[in-house]
């Protein structure tokens, strides 16, 4: 490849977007867009075969997403730059600032697209941090996802909202998604297809499963009953009192994780 040549990948999983983000880069001679990619999955076989210097990766995708893209090119020896093209809340917007990651907003602008290439190209002429993997993981994990995990990444009105894990009562697994229910609102997660490894990741905080398809926060568990087949009955401390059922096998685990 031509040092001076930037190889871009697109991620977008809307043709409109990537047609228009290809037309905005088509003015800048040393950007050659070298494949696009509208999934998650394509994304990551191209970015692994084609090895770029920039990705322009968009989050909301549905199904897996663009911090999937993330977790798996973390594990490079050598993942290019990303630059997240998306709609995001500020706090989200902190998170990548705060990681010196660069994100450009929709609808993208010729201005702010040009002041984001210069920085690309600035930080290629310095010769790219050798660890830039970990700064990944590191953006990751301040997003809530990854080990370490500290927030949850969910979906609102277009927007990537962060919620700390308190704010939780719990999670379900409902058409494939894992959706999170605070006291009052329920918001479908923006990773984490299954509740197994959302439970790992919350493993050192006060989250239990109860069943196959609920994990509840113990904080917000405001009372609980024995049921019929040896079963419990919780019931939350959301404005809804969801009842949430502890199967017989969880029983056990549940009182000695509750009870003094």
């Amino acid at each position: 490849m031509h040092p001076d040549i930037i190889h871009t990948v697109l991620v977008d999983d809307e043709l409109p977007a990537l047609d228009e983000l290809s037309y905005l880069l088509s003015v800048h001679e040393d950007v050659k867009i070298v494949g696009t990619a509208n999934s998650a999955n394509r994304a990551v076989q191209k970015i692994n075969a084609l090895a770029p210097d920039l990705v322009f990766l968009d989050i909301q995708m549905p199904g897996k997403n663009g911090f999937h893209v993330l977790e798996e090119i973390s594990s490079m020896d050598k993942p290019p730059l990303v630059i997240f093209a998306t709609a995001f809340d500020e706090h989200a917007i902190r998170a990548f600032e705060e990681n010196a990651a660069d994100y450009i907003l929709k609808p993208i602008s010729e201005k702010r697209l040009s002041m984001s290439l210069d920085r690309i190209r600035a930080r290629i002429a310095a010769k790219q941090d050798p660890d830039a993997a970990a700064a990944l993981r590191k953006i990751l994990r301040d997003m809530g996802i990854g080990s370490g995990i500290t927030r949850i990444s969910v979906e609102h009105q277009g927007r990537i909202v962060l919620l700390a894990p308190r704010e939780v009562v719990f999670f379900s697994y409902e058409n494939r998604r894992v959706i999170a229910h605070t006291r009052d609102c329920s918001f479908p997660c923006a990773s984490d297809a299954a509740l197994d490894r959302l439970e790992q990741r919350l493993a050192k905080l006060s989250f239990f499963r109860a069943n196959r398809s609920e994990l509840v926060n113990l904080s917000h568990v405001r009372a609980y009953a024995p049921w019929f087949n040896g079963k419990y009955v919780l019931t939350m401390d959301d404005t809804k009192k969801t009842d949430v059922t502890v199967t017989k096998a969880r029983v056990k685990c549940f009182r000695a994780a509750v009870e003094l």
